[in-house]
C-alpha cells in the first residue's frame, strides 16, 4: 500500500506541475500582443530522491512558477545602442534644419537665409559694374540694393540660428520631466521587486522596469548596475547617480548665460549629458556645439565684409566731392568729418552678434565713394578697389565666396557624418531588437507546441493515476471487481 500511495502522490504532483505549466502557456498566449511582455516558461524541479537499502527512488517533480526568458546582457547592449541612435537622431534633425538655412531649393532663394553665396557675388559684381560708369545713379543704387540683400540674408540666417538654439533649449529642458518620471518609476519598481521577488522571477514587474529603462535610455545616456535582491542602480554615462535601489535623484535645471543647464544635486552635468547619449545629448550637442560654430562662422563673414567694405569706401570720395575719414593705400587720409560707411560698423574684433546686427546704414547712393582722394567725381579708382575685394583674402585668409563655400561644405560634411552614424546605429538597434524579440517575445506556434506537450504529459499522468486508482480499489476490495468513481 505504501508503494501505491507513493506512486499516487508522485503522479498527483505531476498533474499539478503540468497544470501549472499549462497556465503559464495560456498566460503567454493571452499576452502575445502586450507591449513589453516577456515570454515565460515553467520551472520544473526534481524532488530529492529517497534512498532505501542503498537504492535511490525518485519522488517526482514540482513546478515552481514561471521564469521570464530574457538576456540581461542583450538588453543592456540594446539600451546602449538606443541611446547612441537617439542622440545622433535628435542631432541630425537639428543639423538638417540648420543646413536648410543655407541650401536654397533648385538654386532659388527659398531658404530663410536666401542664397548668401549668390548675394556675395552680386554685391561685389555691383562695384564692377559701377567701375564703367561711376556717376550713374542706378548703378549706385544697385550697390546699395545688393548690399541690403546680403545684409538681410546674413542677419536673417543669424536670427534663425538663434531661434533654433532657443527651440533646442526648450526641447532639452522638456526632457527633464520625462527623465524624472521614469527614474521615479524605476526606483518604485525596485522596491516592489525587492519586497515581492528578491530571489526569483519578478514577471510583470521586471517587464515594466525594463520598459522604463528602454525609454530612459532613449532620453539620456545611462549605465546599469545590478544589485542584490533583484535591484538595479542607474547612473549617467559619466557616473552621476540617477537611481539607487528604491531612491531616485531628480534632474533639475537652471539658467546660466541665458541657456538651460542641468544638475544632479549641486553638480552641473550639462557637458557630461551632452556627450552621454540619448535625445538630450543630441539636443545639447546641437545647441552648444553645432549652432555656435555656425554662428561664429557667420559672424566672421559678416564682420570682415562689413569692415573691409566700410574701410575701402571710407578711403574714397563721394559723388558730392566729400571725402571719407579713412586712409587710402597711398597713406593719404581723407578730409571728411563723417565716415562713409555702407554697413553698420561692427565693434572691434569679431564679436558674437556681428551677423545678427549686419545692416546697411547708407541711404544716399551718392555717398558711395567710387573716386579716390583728390580725384574728380568721375574717377573710378576706389570702385576698382572695392570690386577687387571679391578676389582678396579678407575673411580668415580666404576670399568671401571661398570662405562661405567652405563653410557650407563643412556643414554638409558634418550632416553626412552624423547621418552615417545614425544609419549604422539604427541598424544596430534593429538587429538587437530582433535578437531580443526572437528570445523573449511570444511565438504562438511555439506556445501551441508547448501546450500540446504539457497536455499530453497531463493526460499521461491522468492515465497512470486512473490505473493506480483501479489497482488500489481492487486491493481494498480483495480482488473483487468494482466500479471506480
Amino acid at each position: 500500500m505504501a508503494t501505491i500511495s507513493s506512486a499516487l502522490s508522485l503522479i498527483s504532483q505531476a498533474l499539478d506541475a503540468n497544470q501549472g505549466a499549462l497556465s503559464i502557456v495560456a498566460n503567454n498566449v493571452a499576452n502575445a500582443t502586450t507591449a513589453g511582455y516577456t515570454r515565460e516558461v515553467p520551472s520544473f524541479h526534481e524532488n530529492s530522491p529517497v534512498v532505501i537499502d542503498g537504492v535511490s527512488y525518485g519522488t517526482g517533480v514540482i513546478e515552481t512558477g514561471p521564469s521570464s526568458v530574457r538576456d540581461n546582457v542583450l538588453e543592456q547592449r540594446l539600451a546602449q545602442q538606443q541611446q547612441l541612435a537617439s542622440a545622433s537622431g535628435s542631432r541630425l534633425a537639428a543639423l538638417n534644419t540648420l543646413q536648410a538655412l543655407f541650401t536654397p531649393a533648385s538654386g532659388s532663394s527659398t531658404s530663410t537665409a536666401g542664397d548668401i553665396g549668390s548675394d556675395i557675388t552680386s554685391f561685389f559684381s555691383s562695384f564692377s559694374s559701377l567701375e564703367a560708369n561711376p556717376t550713374n545713379n542706378a548703378l549706385r543704387q544697385q550697390v546699395l540694393s545688393s548690399a541690403t540683400t546680403l545684409a538681410v540674408d546674413i542677419s536673417n540666417a543669424a536670427a534663425s540660428l538663434n531661434s533654433q538654439q532657443s527651440a533646442l533649449d526648450q526641447e532639452a529642458s522638456g526632457v527633464t520631466s520625462q527623465v524624472n518620471t521614469l527614474t521615479t518609476a524605476i526606483a518604485q519598481l525596485n522596491q516592489q521587486i525587492r519586497s515581492t521577488a528578491p530571489n526569483e522571477n519578478a514577471g510583470t514587474l521586471s517587464d515594466q522596469r525594463q520598459q522604463d529603462i528602454s525609454q530612459l535610455s532613449q532620453l539620456i545616456g545611462i549605465n546599469q548596475v545590478t544589485t542584490e535582491n533583484n535591484g538595479l542602480s542607474i547612473t549617467t554615462t559619466s557616473g552621476q547617480l540617477l537611481v539607487s535601489e528604491g531612491t531616485s535623484v531628480q534632474l533639475t535645471t537652471g539658467t546660466v548665460g541665458g541657456v538651460t543647464n542641468f544638475y544632479l544635486g549641486s553638480t552641473n552635468v550639462t557637458t557630461a549629458l551632452a556627450s552621454g547619449g540619448g535625445s538630450l545629448g543630441g539636443y545639447l550637442t546641437a545647441r552648444d556645439q553645432d549652432i555656435p560654430l555656425t554662428l561664429k562662422s557667420l559672424d566672421q563673414l559678416a564682420y570682415n565684409i562689413s569692415t573691409q567694405v566700410n574701410g575701402a569706401n571710407n578711403a574714397g570720395t563721394a559723388l558730392s566731392g566729400v571725402e571719407g575719414t579713412g586712409t587710402n593705400a597711398a597713406g593719404v587720409t581723407g578730409t571728411g568729418t563723417t565716415p562713409l560707411y555702407i554697413f553698420r560698423q561692427p565693434a572691434a574684433g569679431v564679436t558674437p552678434g556681428s551677423a545678427a546686427n549686419m545692416s546697411v546704414v547708407m541711404t544716399d547712393p551718392s555717398q558711395i565713394a567710387a573716386a579716390g582722394f583728390g580725384s574728380g567725381i568721375g574717377d573710378n579708382a576706389n570702385a576698382v578697389v572695392m570690386a577687387n575685394l571679391a578676389t582678396q583674402s579678407i575673411v580668415a585668409g580666404q576670399t568671401p565666396s571661398n570662405y562661405y563655400a567652405q563653410f557650407v561644405t563643412q556643414l554638409g560634411s558634418t550632416v553626412s557624418e552624423v547621418q552615417t552614424e545614425n544609419t549604422a546605429q539604427s541598424a544596430s538597434v534593429t538587429q538587437l531588437q530582433t535578437q531580443a524579440s526572437s528570445l523573449s517575445s511570444v511565438n504562438l506556434n511555439d506556445e501551441a507546441s508547448s501546450m500540446q506537450q504539457f497536455e499530453r504529459s497531463y493526460q499521461a499522468a491522468s492515465e497512470v493515476f486512473t490505473i493506480l486508482n483501479t489497482v488500489m480499489s481492487s486491493a481494498l476490495n480483495l480482488g473483487v471487481q468494482t466500479a471506480v468513481a
